[in-house]
């Protein structure tokens, strides 16, 4: 019987051992934490966002970090598939706003427990608390790997699916890249994909905590746009975070790799529903309400408390003004901050912040039919590991699925030949 070995216990791990069972290989799963899918227990919020239920043809356009190198992944194994798996093994799922998928429980623990009931069902020996510490390469081909108790274990086929270099607490610190430059591969470098971003301007993180909602985000580069998101967004110690800031993060991320001193400011239209004239004669309906108030106080039913100082800040106006006493030059200004509340960026937060890392195994080296090395016999690579990474909304998980999928069933596959 073929022996496959996976590394790594993640999303697209335990995909990878369960597939390479099903195609009749004796598998040994390896997970250096305590337990497996540590990393899939923070996605969605503690909720999993297990993958979504959008057209698969419109799942590639979702990764840009080489996403087209996953189209026979996804047609292979789709949202469809992910969904029925776990239904069929009793977790019903659920499908919310922006076709994002989730346990109807709302509890990540609970598909982790699923996946681990499928391991157990397909007989695969899982094995915590052990890491690799190197790949066995004899006579050029992958024959094994080494623990990092110095234990060599046997394998006709090795699967690495170790993630990548974000949120290290969940086991995702790199290892995956220091085997497959021992086999030869070159590493993209790595950097944070999904990941919040940094300001300096002290009024910004004044504004810690505050949620916004149904607002348009613009990533400006002089006067350049990089990117646009309409969503939700949050005000942190740090500068910015939440859906559309994590999405708009890769592109800035992009442009520092490009030229670490490139200038980027975030632009906020905190009312996107609302032409510019439109807003004007919300606010003068506002001004007439509020007419013997200070400005302070006539901004109370259009922005959330904490905002409205630093809004009338950013507008050049004074807070003590009577409103009454606001002209037609000061209201307009007033409506082009609110089209465009400016937010300088300094940086990302580190790596090990991301949700996501971009970078990773050069794509190049893999084939995409089978997520096999070009450069060793008998070794694959799925998931973070590789240089392969998408935008929020379960996107990554299912591009982890699926080239779980399709690098377990060749390892078997493959395996199976090689030790006839």
């Amino acid at each position: 019987m073929t022996r496959v070995i996976v590394v790594g216990a993640g999303a697209a791990g335990i995909l990878a051992a369960i597939k390479a069972a099903e195609n009749g290989a004796r598998v040994l799963l390896l997970e250096k934490m305590a337990m497996p899918g540590r990393k899939l227990m923070i996605t969605g919020k503690g909720r999993c966002n297990i993958t979504n239920a959008c057209d698969m043809r419109d799942m590639i356009p979702m990764i840009p970090g080489n996403g087209k190198f996953l189209f026979g992944a996804f047609h292979t194994f789709t949202n469809r598939d992910i969904m029925e798996l776990l239904e069929e093994n009793g977790l019903p799922v659920k499908v919310e706003r922006g076709g994002r998928v989730f346990p109807q429980s709302d509890r990540a623990l609970d598909v982790v427990d699923t996946l681990k009931k499928i391991l157990r069902k397909k007989k695969v020996e899982l094995r915590t608390n052990t890491r690799v510490r190197d790949l066995v390469l004899e006579g050029g081909r992958v024959t094994g790997v080494v623990t990092g108790d110095g234990r060599t274990l046997a394998a006709d086929a090795v699967v690495i699916t170790t993630g990548g270099a974000s949120y290290p607490r969940t086991g995702s610190t790199g290892d995956g890249y220091g085997l497959a430059r021992e086999a030869g591969h070159t590493i993209v470098p790595p950097r944070p994909a999904l990941v919040p971003l940094e300001s300096d301007d002290p009024e910004i993180r004044a504004l810690q905590g505050l949620s916004l909602r149904n607002v348009r985000g613009t990533l400006l580069q002089g006067s350049r746009v990089l990117g646009q998101e309409f969503g939700e967004m949050l005000f942190t110690h740090f500068g910015v975070s939440g859906p559309i800031i994590l999405t708009l993060s890769r592109a800035a991320s992009t442009a520092w790799k490009k030229d670490p001193q490139a200038i980027l400011d975030l632009a906020i239209d905190l009312k996107p529903a609302l032409t510019p004239e439109q807003l004007d004669a919300r606010i003068q309906r506002d001004f007439a309400k509020y007419s013997r108030k200070q400005l302070k106080a006539g901004l109370h039913d259009l922005l959330p408390q904490s905002l409205i100082p630093v809004i009338i800040d950013a507008a050049c106006l004074k807070p003590e003004q009577e409103v009454n006493q606001i002209t037609r030059k000061e209201r307009q200004r007033l409506v082009e901050t609110l089209k465009a509340f400016m937010v300088p960026l300094s940086g990302t937060r580190p790596l090990a912040e991301a949700i996501v890392t971009a970078g990773g195994v050069s794509t190049k080296e893999i084939n995409p039919s089978t997520f096999a090395s070009k450069k060793v016999p008998n070794l694959y690579f799925a998931g973070e590991v590789m240089d392969v990474d998408g935008y929020t909304g379960g996107y990554n998980l299912q591009a982890a699925f699926s080239s779980g999928c399709v690098a377990g069933t060749h390892a078997a596959l493959d395996g199976k030949e090689e030790s006839v």
